[in-house]
């Protein structure tokens, strides 16, 4: 049953967010103790940000949402909440008191409150998607700087490592899956379809983390100039596409300079219509930056350099990433539902029931109630009929 398999997804989410932060307190802990202050600082910096854009999304969103599926607690309850950085737990737990309560429900009276479950299991799989890309990625590749730079690991930096991973799997597979539950035609998403959708994001997204830990490596200070550089280029290139995610202007920029973040480890498309030649600008840019940094690790590393051992490994990251644009290509031209739409009865397509430019929240009962802000999303992987005529490279592609 569908309320059954979102409660148990997310009580996982929810386990594997926790089981970050427990690792994350570990690794301050440890690199106080060892003497590491600097790293500490740096770890509950990336916490600190990713945490407070978080919250402040998931209080935009609050605002914005009907009062349908409106936790039932006093507006400064929820204000002390996210000030606490506590709003994306409270989001969470929430969630999953709902999904437990549709399990206990009989079928003919759980339609409502599944409605209300899937609106809000959409804001938790965006909201986790930003969190592991703000804070998982950046702490990947310090984790791994750290190693190098030491030469040697410890068990608080395996569990790290495996917990960023897991929350990176999770949010890209969850994220996705949501995606796909805006589709009329609800095609699953298969094991062959998952294993495929995160082996290319793993293939693209390592060899990106392991250039930024090399170039680190020999000029630490240079990536404070790098990933600035760098955000800007991807916010202007954001802004320039003319994204519709958020209720109003300046929340809008938040979300573009979020995705301008995610945008420096992977891809993430933000708008309707052929992304093909998006695509090809973006995979270009990031292959010559990430080429040019470790060209300039090799140049700057001295022949007695005990990282020696790195050389095979860097020279495989060219082919990994390509590999990963293999695979993202065969996603795309067998496993996308486009593809399987095409076998079926035509094009699939987002369902748009209860759409309108802007969904008028207030005036819809809570079973016809749909996410806009996942449905716009939705529409820049999945396309309308209006917009399939390009489909598998020409279509779009969110992650």
């Amino acid at each position: 049953r569908f309320g059954q398999l979102q409660l148990a997804l997310a009580a996982a989410g929810t386990a594997a967010a926790a089981l970050d932060i427990c690792a994350d307190g570990w690794a301050v802990a440890e690199y106080t103790r060892g003497g590491q202050p600097g790293w500490a600082a740096l770890t509950l910096a990336l916490l600190a940000a990713a945490s407070v854009a978080t919250q402040a999304c998931s209080w935009l969103w609050l605002r914005s949402d009907p009062p349908a599926v409106r936790p039932d607690v006093p507006l400064w309850l929820l204000t002390a909440l996210h000030l606490l950085q506590l709003g994306f737990l409270f989001r969470c737990l929430h969630t999953l008191k709902i999904g437990w309560k549709v399990c206990r429900m009989k079928a003919e009276e759980e339609e409502e409150e599944q409605s209300r479950m899937a609106f809000l299991s959409h804001d938790i799989s965006m909201l986790r998607l930003f969190e592991t890309f703000l804070e998982n990625t950046p702490q990947l590749t310090l984790l791994l700087y750290v190693i190098l730079r030491t030469n040697k690991t410890e068990p608080f930096q395996v569990l790290g490592i495996f917990t960023a991973f897991l929350c990176v799997t999770w949010s890209l597979l969850d994220y996705h899956q949501s995606l796909r539950s805006f589709l009329q035609d609800k095609y699953e998403l298969s094991l062959g379809s998952s294993i495929v959708y995160f082996l290319w994001n793993l293939f693209l997204i390592c060899p990106r983390i392991l250039t930024i830990a090399l170039f680190a490596l020999l000029w630490p200070y240079g990536v404070a100039v790098h990933f600035p550089l760098l955000w800007l280029v991807m916010f202007l290139w954001v802004s320039l596409q003319g994204t519709d995610f958020m209720e109003s202007p300046g929340p809008e920029q938040l979300y573009r300079a979020m995705v301008a973040v995610i945008l420096y480890f992977s891809w993430f498309n933000v708008s309707q219509g052929r992304t093909l030649y998006r695509s090809i600008i973006y995979h270009s840019f990031i292959l010559v930056d990430s080429t040019l940094l470790a060209l300039a690790w090799l140049w700057g590393r001295s022949p007695s350099d005990e990282h020696s051992y790195l050389i095979p490994v860097i020279s495989a990251s060219l082919p990994c990433y390509l590999l990963g644009l293999l695979l993202r290509v065969t996603y795309y031209k067998w496993l996308h539902p486009n593809v399987q739409a095409q076998k079926g009865s035509g094009y699939d397509e987002v369902d748009a029931k209860g759409r309108s430019d802007r969904l008028q929240f207030c005036s819809l009962s809570v079973r016809d109630l749909v996410n806009r802000r996942m449905q716009w999303l939705a529409q820049t992987q999945f396309p309308i009929p209006q917009l399939a005529g390009q489909h598998i490279l020409n279509g779009t592609a969110a992650l």
